[in-house]
């Protein structure tokens, strides 16, 4: 059956591939080989094979360097907007910070200007509280030498009406009735000298009060005024705060522990900013200097929160143009090793393209790795690691102390790599995370 079938298909193709012979001739001697129509039509097909695989591979090729193009402008323009955004955002920060400045040196002056106010205020209600105590005394002595003019006038009629029952004249002791004349016109001139003081005392009083009712009024506008500024200074510190909290937690760090941590360490000129305290005689702080002292813890926090920011990996490692080739998790192994765990990112660009570190930190290694091969470590604060993998290159030594922009080494094709790209892990707590995560946060917020 088989004989007749292979039969049939050689007469078939005989009619358009007809037996061949290729003769190879040598000095001594002369050979052929037959080539049949079946090695003829095996051998075509197998040519048209090849000739369609390469046709194929060249639109692959070619259809994957556009794609690249348009990747490579989209990330430099995503770049360039991250770039603008995160300039944006210092640039309102710095504006925020000025305004906190601004508004504490103004609540200080008005502060000042407050004390000064209420030390005017005491200072004319004990004045006032003296003027009334004066006119009560003036009243008390108009009073008292009122009864006794009083008194005397009737002393001196009945020393009159005795002397004139005795002598039967009234015009008897003239001298003493001229004493008491005299006397009487003293105490009149003295009653008309304690009227126009109690008169003056009085206005001064009014004038008194009219000034504490001035003072009061300027110290309402100034409450006002400083209850406008501490609402700007609320609002600020609420919204740039929220974005910071934010782009931690999307990272899944903890922003309490993050700040904490920053606290305990925090060291360098100048310092936290300080609680406002004003009253030195321990009594409870006003409304003013507790709304105050929120504002400051917030500015306090905020100034952590950047702090924590620069020791976090929130940047990116490669700023030339690269593509994503492989993600974090499971991916199938490029040496067909079967299902494996990726526990980076695979950033592939040009090679010798500058690789940055992405946070402030310590070299803890900076040399050959299995399957990494030419690797950096990088220990940061919060307990967060990272690793860049594969270099060409390595500019940096163990022990070396770099900042987050600083380059570390060249990105290459060293270790276990099918092209050129730089393997980025992300360590914490050393248990790999996405990068992405720290990637994505960042350029969400800035």
């Amino acid at each position: 059956m088989l004989t007749r079938l292979s039969y049939r298909i050689n007469s078939t193709l005989e009619r358009f591939l007809p037996e061949r012979r290729l003769f190879l001739k040598s000095d001594t001697e002369t050979r052929f080989v037959r080539l049949r129509p079946v090695t003829q039509a095996i051998a075509l097909t197998g040519s048209a094979v090849l000739v369609g695989w390469t046709i194929v591979a060249t639109s692959i090729l070619l259809m994957d360097s556009i794609a690249a193009g348009s990747t490579r402008d989209q990330t430099e323009r995503q770049q360039a907007l991250y770039e603008s955004r995160l300039n944006a955002l210092s640039a309102d920060r710095d504006r925020r910070a000025e305004e906190a400045v601004r508004a504490q040196e103004r609540f200080n002056l008005a502060l000042a200007e407050v004390s000064k106010m209420q030390e005017a205020l005491l200072a004319t209600e004990d004045h006032r509280k003296e003027l009334e105590t004066g006119i009560e005394v003036i009243q008390d002595t108009l009073r008292r030498t009122i009864a006794e003019r009083d008194d005397a006038r009737g002393q001196a009629e009945r020393v009159t009406l005795a002397l004139a029952e005795q002598t039967g004249s009234s015009r008897t002791g003239e001298s003493r009735a001229a004493d008491t004349l005299a006397t009487l016109e003293v105490l009149t001139s003295t009653l008309g000298a304690t009227a126009r003081q109690r008169d003056d005392l009085a206005n001064a009083a009014l004038l008194a009060k009219e000034e504490t009712e001035a003072v009061y009024q300027e110290k309402l506008e100034l409450q006002a005024r400083n209850d406008a500024i501490f609402s700007r200074l609320e609002d600020a510190v609420s919204i740039s705060m929220e974005p910071l909290d934010k782009m931690f937690r999307a990272a899944g760090l903890k922003p309490d522990d993050l700040l904490n941590k920053v606290r305990s360490g925090y060291s360098g000129q100048g310092g936290p900013l300080s609680p406002l305290t004003v009253s030195t005689k321990g009594a409870s702080l006003t409304p003013e200097e507790v709304r105050a002292n929120e504002i400051l813890q917030g500015l306090d926090r905020m100034n952590l929160y950047r702090m924590a920011a620069d020791k976090a990996p929130f940047a990116m490692p490669v700023k030339t143009s690269f593509r994503y080739t492989s993600g974090f998790g499971g991916r199938n192994d490029p040496f067909g090793r079967g299902k494996r765990r990726h526990e980076g990112t695979d950033l592939a660009g040009a090679y010798g393209s500058p690789v940055y570190s992405t946070a402030d930190g310590v070299v803890v290694h900076a040399g050959w790795s299995s399957g990494y091969g030419r690797l950096v470590k990088i220990k940061h604060d919060f307990g967060i690691e990272t690793r860049y993998a594969h270099l060409a290159q390595i500019r940096v030594d163990v022990g070396q102390r770099v900042s987050r922009g600083d380059r570390i080494g060249d990105m290459g094709n060293s270790g276990r790599s099918t092209g050129t790209h730089l393997h980025y892990e992300v360590r914490l707590g050393g248990n790999a995370v996405n990068p992405m995560t720290f990637i994505k946060a960042a350029k969400d917020v800035f």
